[in-house]
């Protein structure tokens, strides 16, 4: 695979000038973007998946959704739906995507929405009879048909967006000068106990503008495991066999949380749709053993054959530190931001 990545470079380059080429019309304005009057705060990447983007959503919703009614939209990756679908209780997985869902049965006080096309997205909930007060739009980074008042760039520790190449030689979506338009700059999974000095040789090595501020997260997890009505302490089952699932970018962090020697390992591609020849080979190899999934995958499954012996694993992202300058950052833009 390395080697037909080397091989495609001519491609890389290709696709890089013209990606540069729309970002050149876009800032020109030649290309229309589209502003709205309420605070939008988009979360994205450079590079394609597992950069945490979930988690930081949800540390967005925690932090605003007691003070502001708030709105997500997502495009709803892999949805059987189309167009502009607002979560409902009619809702599940293959309508909004997984990863909108999840957001819909954790924080029923905020809207959760998707659709591909972000612009008619915002437009069609500012046309709800109460209307959201901020919106945070989900993977949005290149959307660039609607200009976001405020832009988090997250890259992870282990694969900074500085190392990488575009596509399909490395894994960025955009040149790394893309990076200019992020007003905050998230280096994700992070070991916990990332020394200052590191994190000045990171901020170095990204060439930040003098106006961009940068933080440092890593994955946090639950001490619980939860499953139907029942929570288990991690520290209770880690020791026991068991057979743990996978569906997401970059598995390995949670299995090496959570193996022994004697588990059992299954991974399937990023937002797999389980078929039922899947279940089938998942309640073979798990016999009578308790299958521990992603939060993102259980609600995929959690009305499966497999319930009853499912449980999910949830995370979070923590900063290592500097977090009330973050917050603080993201309350000001926001005020700064409401409608009078």
């Amino acid at each position: 695979m390395k080697i037909l990545r080397k091989i495609l470079f001519p491609f890389s380059i290709l696709y890089g000038f013209i990606t540069s080429i729309r970002n050149f019309l876009f800032d020109k304005g030649i290309l229309k973007s589209t502003s709205f009057d309420l605070p939008v705060i988009a979360v994205g990447n450079l590079s394609v998946g597992g950069t945490g983007k979930t988690p930081q959503i949800e540390y967005l919703i925690r932090l605003l959704s007691d003070k502001y009614k708030v709105a997500t939209l997502s495009r709803g990756y892999k949805r059987k739906s189309e167009g502009f679908v607002l979560g409902s209780a009619t809702s599940d997985a293959e309508i909004l995507g997984d990863e909108p869902f999840q957001f819909y049965q954790k924080f029923p006080n905020i809207y959760v929405a998707v659709d591909a096309d972000r612009r008619n997205g915002i437009t069609q909930l500012l046309s709800q009879t109460e209307k959201p007060q901020l919106i945070l739009l989900d993977d949005a980074y290149q959307h660039r048909k609607v200009k976001a008042g405020f832009y988090i760039l997250l890259s992870s520790y282990g694969d900074l967006y500085a190392d990488d190449f575009m596509l399909p030689t490395g894994n960025l979506r955009e040149s790394r000068s893309g990076a200019n338009r992020a007003n905050i700059i998230v280096i994700t999974k992070c070991p916990k106990q990332l020394s200052e000095t590191e994190q000045a040789e990171i901020r170095l090595k990204l060439k930040l503008t003098c106006s961009q501020q940068i933080y440092f997260t890593f994955i946090d997890y639950d001490d619980f495991i939860y499953g139907g009505n029942e929570k288990i302490a991690v520290n209770e089952i880690k020791s026991e066999p068991k057979l743990l699932l996978a569906g997401i970018a970059k598995p390995s962090p949670f299995f090496d949380y959570l193996k022994n020697d004697n588990d059992i390992c299954l991974t399937f591609p990023d937002h797999h749709n389980f078929s039922d020849s899947d279940l089938e080979e998942i309640e073979s190899k798990a016999g009578n053993k308790r299958i521990i999934t992603t939060e993102k995958d259980y609600v995929r499954l959690k009305d499966s054959k497999l319930a009853l012996q499912l449980y999910y694993l949830p995370i979070k992202s923590t900063f290592i530190n500097h977090q009330q300058n973050f917050d603080a950052t993201i309350l000001e833009y926001i005020k700064t931001n409401l409608e009078t």
